[in-house]
């Protein structure tokens, strides 16, 4: 309910027809997580800073978890508790 399925298909058609965008589409995530990232901007959630913040959390939270258990943000080493 954040937004409207209208307004997901404008901010991911605008960002695959960018003209850098791949011809093949092997880019189309990149596109994806773009317009994700723009619309929560937009709509007030979370800016770029909060996004990345949070992107880094999750990949050091993957690094810790070991092999075959499930990944969860309580897991990164470099959370503030």
């Amino acid at each position: 309910g954040l937004f409207s399925w209208n307004e997901w298909a404008d901010a991911l058609s605008a960002e695959v027809k960018k003209p850098d965008a791949a011809r093949d589409g092997h880019d189309y995530y990149e596109h994806w997580l773009s317009a994700l990232e723009k619309l929560l901007a937009t709509k007030g959630v979370a800016g770029k800073h909060e996004i990345d913040a949070l992107a880094a959390a999750w990949e050091r939270a993957a690094h810790a978890t070991p092999h075959g258990k499930p990944i969860l943000l309580e897991n990164d080493p470099g959370a503030h508790r």
